[in-house]
């Protein structure tokens, strides 16, 4: 009956393509950059991660909603993506301990989704354009989209850090813990607080505009910027911390943004790629130990490589082995380190949890 009952929709791109589908459910417009993400699970988890705030999210698995939704699953306190576009939407589930439907959630997060869409077309197609704004939409007056779309930002030079942040500090974890971490929130997930609380951290979590003062009033054995969205150059109050951090030598560890926070504060730019990494299953390698690691990347801007290499104080850790882009560094004379991966997954493989293992090393290493 549901699908009888769904309304046309479309996905206009903002070079003027349009691709038609249906409505879940739910009447509305929602837009933003579209990126596509090619992990065959984990669709919950990719909802809630606040780095993709601002981003209509494409899935290439043909089927999203099928296991339902668990609220052991959420990355965040709701819904980061801007909208959904997928082929098949599962409007029943199977999971056993699942504890809703995918469209009940949607719908009480007023999430607007675009299912029945040619989900290979439409990859195929920005995979080779590259990233672009777009809207879907249940409106199907093609001027009117045209004009709202216009008004979207684009994705460079934008600062979202701040929409997903805490508002005010929190703590996370066992106060009794082993260690203290300060962790600076310019969009964190919940798992890599679960990996470090798991590893014997009591963690302070202060919002994206905090000082180093603030953070280091906590008296933390070591220092985190987590990953996040939208483009790390406008962050300048988090890459201010991450320079004093380093000046002082204490032990920092970055992830995603934060690594790319940590680039720019010691002078090495970050650009927008093509298209950017999203999925579960790219392929690594380490430059350190010469393994290779399968890990779950997100991002779209990554550190510029040569200005990298050129840089006395850094070294390249970690490759990308699909295109060579640098995904992890460390300093030479200082206790920091990052990687441009999720070492956490959520959804993804363990391969690289053991870089919070490798964080706890160093920090007991510095006491």
């Amino acid at each position: 009956m549901k699908y009888t009952q769904r309304k046309k929709a479309i996905l206009l791109l903002e070079d003027g393509t349009i691709f038609e589908g249906k409505s879940i459910g739910m009447d509305g417009t929602a837009y933003g950059e579209i990126c596509y993400n090619t992990g065959m699970t984990g669709y919950q988890e990719i909802f809630t991660d606040p780095s993709y705030f601002g981003q209509l999210m494409l899935t290439t698995n043909a089927h999203i909603g099928n296991y339902g939704i668990n609220t052991d699953e959420i990355e965040s306190d709701s819904i980061k993506i801007s909208g959904l576009v997928c082929k098949n939407f599962s409007f029943n589930y199977s999971r056993e301990d699942a504890q809703d439907s995918l469209e009940n959630y949607f719908k009480n997060e007023k999430l607007m989704a675009i299912s029945d869409i040619d989900t290979r077309a439409v990859v195929s197609y920005i995979r080779d354009k590259g990233a672009m704004n777009a809207i879907i939409s249940t409106d199907l007056n093609i001027e009117n989209l045209k004009e709202k779309l216009r008004s979207v930002p684009n994705m460079e030079g934008l600062e979202l850090a701040s929409k997903v942040s805490t508002k005010e500090p929190y703590f996370y974890g066992d106060e009794k813990a082993a260690y203290k971490i300060s962790a600076l929130d310019i969009g964190i997930k919940k798992n890599i607080l679960r990996n470090l609380a798991t590893r014997g951290c009591y963690i302070k979590v202060f919002p994206y505009n905090a000082t180093f003062e603030e953070m280091n009033a906590f008296n933390p054995d070591g220092f985190f910027l987590s990953n996040g969205p939208g483009d790390p150059t406008p962050l300048k109050d988090a890459q201010l911390v991450a320079k004093e951090i380093i000046e002082r030598d204490l032990p920092l560890f970055g992830i995603c943004l934060g690594h790319q926070v940590i680039a720019l504060a010691n002078g090495i730019s970050t650009y927008k790629m093509h298209n950017g990494h999203r999925g579960i299953n790219h392929p690594v390698k380490n430059l350190i130990t010469g393994k290779g690691e399968v890990t779950s990347q997100n991002h779209g801007f990554v550190v510029n490589r040569d200005e990298l290499e050129k840089h006395d104080e850094f070294e390249i850790t970690h490759v990308h082995l699909n295109d060579n882009t640098v995904a992890g560094m460390r300093m030479k004379s200082k206790n920091c380190s990052s990687v441009q991966y999720h070492p956490e997954a959520s959804p993804g493989p363990h391969d690289s949890s053991y870089l919070f293992d490798e964080f706890i090393e160093n920090i007991k290493k510095s006491k």
